[in-house]
Formats: structure tokens, sequence, C-alpha cells
């Protein structure tokens, strides 16, 4: 028997499976499709302070080994999220999730994160810092040491569950950035979140997606990843969750031991609504076949031979 359980700032997951937040909804959705309980955990839709419609369409564009997606953070905000999508969630998932909660202001992160850190059924908050700062330009928090740090700040000033910080990739030295988060308090990191990418229409000659740009995800993003958990683990002494482009099981190894405690899976859930579970049932033999008994052992395990 193989060990999968891993451990996240004192929360005991079965497993280290976790969808990622924008790919499973609330994650009710996807109940009609596997028991979800087997995951373990779900970070839910991100979050904010107001309603949000989101951006203009078409929001999608599909690429070789990924696609392109410039949604705008649509949810029914979190008043909604709380009255109504957590007690449908809890009907069919028995664990805690992670609350994913994005603002445009310090006010509103600290606004959002003080409600969710209230729920009973949120165990960790997830931060999303790729979202431009209203009061700077439109500047997104995450592309600098100094915003990024004063988000952290802000919402660990309000809460008092576990803060996960998750970090853009689109910047020039990603562990500054991961470095200053744990420095203002972060009690661990999630990373990467979207690159950022544009396809063009050859009939139209004009950018596919009516934002122009948008976030790059999937398997193509994998490398680019793994490279920066790996990176951001020898910087800092906080957990990490990994994410972009995991795809299989031997992916969730790599990933761990470039550093990731547990990892979140994006774009796969997206191709196939059952990619978690899959990932999840072949894990135990892949984790035979490289000799793994236990997932807390090899978490960075390709650091000590470097």
């Amino acid at each position: 028997m193989v060990d999968l359980q891993v451990n996240l700032s004192g929360w005991e997951l079965d497993n280290p499976i976790i969808p990622a937040s924008g790919t499973f909804g609330f994650g009710y959705e996807f109940a009609a499709w596997y028991d979800i309980n087997c995951l373990g955990s779900i970070s839910i839709k991100g979050t904010t302070q107001d309603a949000r419609f989101g951006n203009p369409t078409p929001r999608i564009a599909e690429c070789k080994s990924g696609l392109i997606n410039a949604v705008g953070l649509q949810n029914p905000g979190v008043d909604a999220v709380i009255e109504r999508e957590l007690p449908k969630l809890a009907q069919c998932y028995q664990k805690k999730v992670i609350a994913n909660v994005s603002g445009f202001s310090l006010e509103e992160y600290s606004q959002t994160c003080r409600k969710m850190d209230a729920q009973e059924q949120v165990g960790i908050l997830e931060v999303n810092i790729s979202c431009p700062n209203v009061h700077n330009g439109g500047m997104a928090f995450g592309t600098s040491p100094e915003a990024a740090a004063s988000v952290t700040r802000a919402v660990k000033a309000v809460t008092k569950k576990p803060v996960y910080i998750k970090l853009s990739p689109n910047v020039t030295d990603i562990t500054a950035i991961a470095r200053a988060c744990e420095d203002a308090g972060a009690d661990g990191l999630c990373l990467i979140n979207t690159l950022l990418g544009m396809r063009i229409d050859l009939a139209r000659r004009k950018p596919v997606i009516a934002n122009k740009m948008g976030g790059f995800s999937g398997p193509a993003i994998f490398p680019v990843a793994v490279r920066m958990v790996y990176q951001v683990y020898e910087a800092v002494s906080i957990p990490i969750i990994g994410a972009g482009g995991i795809a299989s099981a031997r992916d969730v190894v790599e990933m761990m031991l470039a550093g990731a405690t547990a990892v979140e899976i994006g774009a796969a859930n997206l191709i196939n609504p059952c990619a978690c579970r899959n990932i999840l049932d072949e894990l135990p033999a892949v984790m035979e076949a490289y000799h793994i008994s236990s997932l807390k052992e090899i978490i960075g395990g390709a650091h000590e031979h470097g």
C-alpha cells in the first residue's frame, strides 16, 4: 500500500489532487460525473466582493497543447457564494475546500477574505494576485514584490485560516515575489497562474479573443511551471501547491519532486471532466513503478542531488 497523504499548513489531505480554481465551477457541477469526495480538496471558482459578469465574448481560444481564456472572473459575488454555492457543494462534498479570492484593491481583498475566513467549509484561502490594481494604473498586484506583500499583509490582518498566495508567472523574478509574500506572513504559495497568450484569426485579421489577450494554460506550460516551482522551493520555506499543465500522475510526481506539497489540475478538467479522478486512480501504480511508498517523502526530492 502506498501513502498518498500530504499536509498543507496542518491540514491533512487524503491525497494531493486538487482541481484548480476556474476549471471546476463550485465543485458540485462535477458530482454528476464521479464521487468528488475522492479529491484531496477543491479550489472553488474565483470569488470577488461584488458579482462580475466577466469579459465580452469570445473568451476562449484553442491552441496546440493548451487554451487561452479571458473569462474575467465571472462569479456571483462573495455573499451569494456563501449563501448559495457553498451549501450546494456541502450536499455532495464532505471535505473542506480552498476558497480562491480575487480583488481590485486591498480593501476588496480584505473584505472578501474576512467573509470566507468565517466559513466552516473553508480550509485555506487562496489569494489570486494576478488582478489589476485599480488604484495603481491597473498594474497587477502580482507583478511587484511590494504589491504582493501588501495584499498578503492586508489579508493576514483579517483572517485566522492559512493564506496561500497564488503567484503570476508573468514576472521577471518569481522568487523575489515569493520571498516578499513569505516575509509578509503568507502560510503557503500556489504557482503558477496562467501565462499571457494571444491568437489571431487569419480571416478576420483580428485577435480571436474579444479582450485580445488571455491566460494560457494546458500541457504546453508544464515545463515552465516545474521550473518556477523548483526555483521558488529553493527560495522559501513555506509549502507550495504546484499548478500549470498537469495532465497525468507522472506529472504529479514530477511537480512534487520539484518542490510541490500538493497540486492543482486545471485545463485537464475542461478536456475530460473525470481528469482529476483518473489521475488519482493512476497515481498508486506510478508511485510503485518508481519505488515511492509515501508522497511526503518525495517533496522537493529533485533538490537533494542537485
